[in-house]
């Protein structure tokens, strides 16, 4: 099995991104993307490294 990439919490959002989810806003360390018709929010770190 592949291990996985080690990725950015920017990273992570433009993944999200093409698959959507638009960037609303950031509080503190924290990045919020919504996605129209779903209840839901994302909520990722800005960290250098994501935890796996």
């Amino acid at each position: 099995m592949p291990t996985l990439p080690t990725l950015s919490g920017r990273q992570v959002m433009r993944s999200f991104q093409h698959d959507g989810w638009e960037f609303a806003r950031q509080k503190g360390s924290h990045m919020i993307l919504v996605k129209a018709g779903s209840m839901a929010s994302l909520s990722i770190p800005d960290h250098r490294e994501i935890a796996k």
